[in-house]
This record gives C-alpha cells, structure tokens and sequence, in this order.
C-alpha cells in the first residue's frame, strides 16, 4: 500500500496546474445517460474516482473512451443496456447515486445500490427520492438497493429541500430536462459544480434558469443531444494548493485559479495574513515573514467556506498565532484528522462540532493516518512545514481525489515522494 513521504522545512517557490474538478466531473459523467450520442468532456481530472464512475457507466453498457492522457473522457450511451448499478462498484464511491436521475427520467427504470464514500457522517439520500417521488416516480428500497420506476415518464413538479444538497440538486437537474412540464427546486445547491453541470445540461439542449441562485427552474424536453463541454477548474485543489505556500512560507502561482471559486476561502486566509493576488494566468499566493494569525472558521454551503477546505484550514491554523475555532455545520465526524495531527505537535480540542486550535510554533514530523480525502492531504499540508519526517499512511483516499499531488509539489521546491511497498 502507497504511501507518502514529506520532508519539511523548505519554502515553495513555482507553479502548480489546477486540474478540472472531480465533483463536477463526477455529476457530468452520468448526464451523458440522459441522451444517446456522445457527451465529450474536457479538462477531465486523471482520478481514481473518475475511473469508478467510467467502471460504473460501463456496467450500465455505456462506452467510455479516455483521450489526450484522460484529460477528454467520450461517454456514449447508445442505450443502456443494464439498469441495475450494482453494491460491488457502488460502494466505492457516493457520486454513484448520480445515475439514478438520468436513468429513470430516460428509460423509466433504475435500481441503483445505495451508496459509500468517505466516512465523514451520515449522508443520506432521502432528498435525492423525495424530490424523484415528487415527479412522479415509485420507489422502494429493498435489500440494500433503490428500486425506482416511472412508467409514463416523470413530471415536472415544485420541490423545496428542507436542506441544501448538491447531490441531489443535481439528481434531480438531471432527471428534470426530460420530465414533463416545469420543474422548480427550491432552496437548490449554488456551488460552482452546480452552475457547471446546468451549462452543460444546457449545451445538450436542455432549458434551464436560475443555476448559482437558491431557484432553479428547468422545462422539460423530448430528447437531449451529445455535446462537447470543459470540467470546471476544481476550487478544492485549488484551495488546498494555496494553503501550500501558506504553511510553509514562499510564494505559489496557481494556474487556472479565480477568485470566484473560493471567495469565503480567500477572505479567511487573507484575515490570516496570507496575500492572495490575481495574476493573468490564474492566483499568486505568498506568505513571506512572521507567523499566520488565528482566525475563525464556519462551514457552510457556497458561497460560504466550503467544508471539503475545513481540515487542511485546520492544518494552517495549528501554527497561527492565538487560538482558532473551526465550526463544522455540513457533516458530523469530520474532525478524524484532528488526531493524527495531534500526533504531529498541534494542540487540538473537539467538542461536537467545534475544533478549538491553539497554535504553535512548531509542528514535528510523525507516522499519520489519512481516515478521509481531504484529510489525507491536510497531513501533507502539515508535513510540509514540520520538523523532520512524516509519513501518510493509506493515501488510497487521496488518490480519490488529487492528481499527482507530489508532482505538484515537488516542482515547486517541496521535498515529497510516493513510497510503494511491494506485497511479500
């Protein structure tokens, strides 16, 4: 099993290429069950998420081609030939979920296995079926699996969620292109990977407004058509690279970045003593003398922080100067990295869903544990600027979602590499 190997103490000086971004990529992906020609994608990340979804797709009978590297995925669905998205592929990964909306409001059946992830909290997908129940379809989970079926096609409807989800905002953006009539959600996700799956939708000729706004009205259509569209640049990658040069001194350009991806992101940096510029090819961030200042920190939906930046934010702030509290408001258990950083010299004390960080002046290297995606890269974040070794252990997670992060790193001055253990 991988793992990584990051030794401290030296300033970043460099640029780093921001890739497309897996969570829009992941929601994408299925929209091409929605039509029978090709949906082209490009500025695809290389990700072992994305290779879970293409696996998932082509169970389904769809034909995935990866060009250019796997930076152009051709998703063709022709017809789907299989309606079932079975545990086995399901399991890895919670996008999988995504295929239930496409399917039903096409072919008016799918039985899709509910759905893992990263152990972070519960994530149910009750939203995901009221809003399908309110346009028509029937549904009954049995024996670990949705069963859906809508057999005069689904309609369109008003649906509220009680709480904002992007998962099943987009689930349901999906399935409405093709319902009839009108749909109107209410209360819907804004993040960028919302706006970008709904300029998409709209180049196969789906009619949708309001993407980016809390009312999303979408009119149905007979039949959508193949189209070519570029994959978002990935605002988490691109948060977690700023925060580099942050906690180990020096300056970064980041190729790609804008602003508008990670404005409540910025804010608390630069309150932090970070300076972050535009430059003409994306975002240049610095930290040269003195130490970080503690700030606060509250997850909340875009635009607000976006709770997927919350642990390698934490990682800043375990040697800022003064004390910080982080407050997470989107899942519950997503303090597992608290500890291993612990392990590192931090001074960290949870209560629910409050992290009280005391920061100091040095952390110090150690043998940690990735329990999560984005905790898995906020023990390299830390690594970067501890005394000594550490090595992150299980860095699968990682791989879920960073492309070549030691590359990435390493180009700019960090001293990382990918350790393989060889099986006996």
């Amino acid at each position: 099993m991988d793992s990584i190997l990051v030794r401290g103490g030296q300033r970043l000086s460099g640029r780093i290429p921001i890739s497309g971004a897996k969570n829009a990529c992941l929601a994408l992906m299925p929209a091409a069950l929605l039509c029978d020609e090709p949906l082209t994608l490009t500025n695809a990340p290389r990700l072992s998420d994305i290779r879970t979804m293409t696996d998932l797709l082509e169970s389904l009978g769809c034909e995935v081609a990866a060009l250019q590297g796997g930076r152009v995925l051709v998703v063709g669905a022709e017809r789907i030939s299989n309606h079932r998205a079975d545990y086995e592929i399901v399991r890895k990964m919670r996008a999988s979920i995504l295929v239930l909306g496409p399917m039903l409001a096409r072919d008016g059946e799918a039985e899709v296995s509910l759905p893992g992830g990263c152990a972070i909290g519960a994530r149910p997908v009750d939203l995901h079926l009221a809003g399908l129940a309110a346009m028509g379809a029937e549904l009954e989970l049995r024996d670990g699996y949705v069963h859906a079926t809508a057999g005069r096609g689904l309609r369109g409807a008003d649906f509220t969620f009680p709480t904002v989800s992007v998962g099943a905002t987009e689930n349901l953006l999906m399935a409405a292109t093709l319902a009839r009539g009108t749909t109107r959600l209410v209360n819907a996700a804004r993040e960028p990977e919302i706006v970008d799956l709904a300029r998409c939708l709209r180049r196969m000729g789906a009619r949708i407004e309001g993407e980016g706004t809390e009312v999303i009205e979408i009119e149905g259509v007979d039949r959508l058509s193949g189209a070519t569209h570029p994959v978002v640049t990935d605002r988490i990658e691109l948060g977690t690279y700023m925060l580099a040069p942050a906690i180990a001194g020096g300056e970064v350009e980041l190729i790609g970045g804008r602003r508008e991806l990670v404005e409540a992101f910025a804010e608390r940096l630069e309150a932090a003593g970070v300076e972050v510029a535009d430059t003409e090819a994306g975002l240049r961030v610095s930290r040269r003398n003195g130490r970080i200042q503690a700030v606060d920190v509250v997850t909340a939906p875009h635009p607000g922080f976006p709770t997927d930046l919350q642990a390698q934010m934490m990682a800043l702030l375990t040697l800022a100067d003064g004390v910080s509290h982080l407050e997470e408001r989107i899942f519950e258990n997503r303090f597992m990295h608290a500890p291993e950083l612990t392990r590192m010299g931090a001074r960290i004390e949870v209560h629910g869903g409050t992290a009280t960080v005391t920061g100091v002046e040095q952390l110090r290297g150690a043998p940690v544990m990735a329990t999560d995606l984005r905790a898995s890269v906020s023990l390299i974040l830390a690594g970067l600027a501890a005394e000594g070794e550490t090595r992150v252990a299980r860095v699968y997670h990682l791989d879920r979602g960073y492309e070549r992060v030691e590359e990435k790193l390493s180009a700019c001055g960090a001293r990382i590499e990918r350790i393989t253990e060889r099986a006996a």
